[in-house]
């Protein structure tokens, strides 16, 4: 078989070539992989003519989720390193399944992430008649054949890992009886179930999928592309391999859950004698405190659990992108975690690293209080506004300052204050100095609670005048700095802290466990009466800022003119690996 065969589409038509192979064999750049080492071999040998071509093929029967922004990133990556192609090809074989919003949705997210496949976005679906041809090419070749049994029986005749399966009493039907039954089930005679087209290979095969597997089964439902023109629908075995070798597909490259398929991809192929994709697999994402089957997603956004596909507790794409994450530190991420072929957990504290580290070098600096303590400084001028001049990202100069304003009443953290002050704690308390960030020195002198609930509702403070700035001429130090905002100039928002969706690591979740039961009740907090500087005042949906002391905030689609809505993206530090430590050491010792 010729496999340096061309590109079989006419996306490319009058373009530029692909880089060749003696441009590329020497290609570094990436981090190295199993996978970059086989393209790099393939291109020192010619093969495929020099050409590198992959593709993502999500089916559209959910949201895209960040387990498949590892292939997503690693399919298009390996193609531009390679001076190669991706295309963006929508398995839709499934029309009980699919949705156009899932395919807006997966649309969507791949642009979001940076990625282009031009003008190669494909589907299954286009190449449904060309697939019935060559299912027609199996069955005058004795390859296939039409099987009454149903879908319970098929598994019954499969046998097991130890045991052989059975022949079906179908197996042996005529060519010319299996064409007209084919033909008939597609001209919709027969009933859903009733009948299916299978390969017929080998029924003892140690490999479960080489045993007679379904080619088509009947399905009278319309499709979103095609409508009610089919009632049959090719399986996805049959189909992926033939629509990569309409594409012309180098390297087919999917997760190692498809490793067992490989025979079966090849076998199609070879039958068929059409030009042959090599299959490589690799190891698909996995995540502490995180779920990433598209049935669990769905049963969440079903029951209730949570706002939609894109709530920010999703570990879907939009989700996350709603949450406030970049698709810089999702692209970084993935990077880091590379590639193998042994599947594996990566801890969920590494993605929201990236996220920080990330949002650290882009995200201007404000102040906000979220859970405010009125503040008066006595001493300080009745009516009196200072403007006082705050940087907006120490990591990046060009960002330069702002003003923000200062008077006599303030907002500051209520976590900022204790009346009675535990060992360590060096942040506000009566008789305590502290540094207001930007501004001066204040000492605490006096507290006024709620006569009902005990609750401190204000500080009265003084300030030292001399430390505008943040320094004490007579070189006094302090060891606390607090954020604050302005009463008279503050503006309101709505704050929702989101937090992990689970409570532990579903790692060791074993099938059938109700796997809900592990929702965290505290996954989210929402604030309403937050108070923020007035810098932040008309502020777009999508906009990332770091919330002085508090954590990486995004204002949400849910904001209008009249009102804010941020939601925490990360906070500044990992707590939950501290208590993730905690909780081991404390199993350690039981």
């Amino acid at each position: 078989m010729d496999t340096s065969r061309p590109d079989l589409n006419n996306s490319s038509a009058g373009k530029a070539p692909e880089t060749t192979a003696a441009t590329q064999a020497g290609a570094t750049t990436g981090p190295s992989n199993f996978i970059r080492e086989i393209i790099i071999e393939d291109l020192k040998t010619n093969k495929y003519a020099g050409r590198v071509r992959t593709r993502f093929p999500p089916e559209p029967n959910g949201y895209l989720h960040i387990g498949h922004a590892k292939s997503i990133c690693l399919n298009f990556g390996l193609a531009a390193e390679f001076g190669g192609k991706c295309n963006l090809r929508f398995d839709d074989t499934n029309p009980c399944k699919e949705e156009i919003e899932y395919v807006e949705s997966i649309i969507q997210d791949v642009r979001w992430l940076g990625f282009d496949w031009e003008d190669r976005l494909f589907y299954a679906s286009d190449y449904f008649d060309q697939l019935y041809e060559w299912a027609v090419q199996l069955i005058k070749a004795g390859k296939a054949y039409v099987c009454d049994l149903t879908a319970d029986e098929i598994r019954e005749y499969r046998g097991t890992l130890t045991q052989p399966g059975r022949n079906s009493p179908c197996r042996d039907r005529s060519v010319e009886e299996n064409l007209d039954l084919f033909e008939r089930m597609r001209a919709g005679e027969f009933p859903d179930g009733s009948r299916t087209l299978r390969a017929k290979i080998d029924m003892a095969s140690p490999n479960l999928n080489m045993r007679d597997p379904v080619m088509y089964r009947i399905l009278h439902a319309d499709h979103h592309r095609t409508g009610d023109k089919w009632c049959i629908y090719p399986m996805y075995d049959f189909a992926h391999g033939q629509s990569d070798s309409i594409e012309g597909i180098t390297h087919s490259i999917c997760t190692l859950e498809f490793e067992d398929h490989r025979p079966l991809y090849d076998w199609y192929l070879d039958q068929l004698g059409i030009y042959h994709p090599q299959q490589i697999e690799f190891d698909r994402l996995n995540l502490t405190y995180t779920v990433l089957s598209k049935r669990k997603l769905l049963t969440l956004v079903q029951k209730g659990y949570v706002r939609g596909w894109d709530d920010p507790r999703m570990p879907t794409i939009s989700g996350i992108r709603r949450r406030g994450y970049t698709p810089e530190a999702i692209r970084n991420f993935c990077g880091r975690i590379g590639v193998s072929k042994t599947n594996g957990t990566i801890e969920l504290s590494l993605v929201e690293h990236a996220v920080r580290e990330d949002l650290n070098r882009r995200a201007p600096r404000v102040m906000a209080v979220l859970r405010p303590l009125r503040v008066v400084i006595d001493n300080y001028p009745e009516g009196l506004v200072e403007e006082l001049e705050a940087v907006n990202n120490p990591e990046d100069a060009g960002m330069g300052t702002r003003k923000v304003p200062f008077s006599r009443v303030l907002y500051i953290e209520q976590d900022d204050f204790r009346e009675h002050p535990p060992k360590q704690y060096y942040r506000l308390a009566p008789g305590r100095e502290v540094r207001l960030r930007y501004g001066y020195f204040i000492t605490c002198t006096g507290v006024v609670k709620d006569d009902a609930t005990g609750e401190v509702v204000q500080l009265h403070c003084t300030y030292d005048p001399e430390t505008r700035g943040g320094n004490a001429p007579d070189g006094r130090k302090v060891k606390s700095t607090i954020h604050w905002v302005s009463t008279a100039h503050a503006i309101e928002a709505e704050v929702r802290l989101y937090d992990h969706l689970f409570s532990r690591d579903l790692g060791d979740e074993s099938e059938g466990q109700d796997f809900t039961a592990c929702l965290n009740p505290n996954s989210l907090e929402v604030l309403a009466s937050c108070k923020l500087e007035p810098s932040l005042r008309g502020a777009a949906a999508g906009a990332r800022y770091q919330f002085e002391r508090l954590g990486y905030f995004c204002v949400d689609p849910d904001s209008t003119v009249d009102k804010l809505v941020f939601n925490r993206t990360v906070p500044l530090r990992d707590t939950w690996a501290k208590i993730e430590k905690t909780q081991k050491e404390k199993s350690g010792r039981t």
